[in-house]
């Protein structure tokens, strides 16, 4: 899928619309993006700021979608863990940013080259409009090297002619 498509879609999709979130860019090639979580009536918590959930939410999926996307589908990418540290209430719109550069990419790429598997941590921060970090999420990667198809074995079901 296309970057541009897959944000016009997720912007649109219901876990994400009806809680606020937005995705405001998605680089063509999947090595940033930027999401929003606006405040609103229906989607703040009882003291009247960001809820914890929405907060989790609005970076859960971005961190797995660009590290499939950028180290192509010659790896298995899967999500492991994840955490969240709430640090100031957000009383508005709060936005979150990932950067998963050429460097990384070709980090990973030489560490999954055994075909090992490999758990990294992610980190981004989710800050409000005036700069105050208002949560630190983190989430585990597991990403590992596909093997080579064996192409010398007989598929099953199939039957030899003898």
């Amino acid at each position: 899928m296309q970057p541009a498509l897959l944000r016009r879609f997720m912007n649109v999709w219901p876990p994400f619309a009806a809680s606020g979130i937005h995705v405001t860019d998605l680089r063509r090639d999947w090595s940033y993006a930027r999401v929003e979580l606006r405040l609103r009536p229906w989607n703040r918590n009882y003291m009247g700021t960001q809820f914890g959930g929405n907060l989790f939410k609005m970076c859960d999926p971005f961190w797995a979608i660009m590290a499939i996307e950028r180290l192509g589908r010659g790896h298995i990418v899967w999500d492991a863990a994840g955490a969240i540290d709430f640090l100031a209430p957000g009383r508005g719109t709060v936005h979150a940013e990932f950067a998963f550069d050429d460097a990384l990419r070709d980090e990973i790429i030489d560490i999954t080259a055994t075909g090992k598997k490999h758990l990294r941590w992610f980190e981004n921060d989710i800050v409000a409009a005036d700069g105050t970090v208002v949560a630190r999420m983190r989430k585990q990667l597991y990403i590992r090297r596909k093997p080579p198809r064996n192409r010398g074995r007989r598929r099953r079901g199939k039957r030899s002619e003898a």
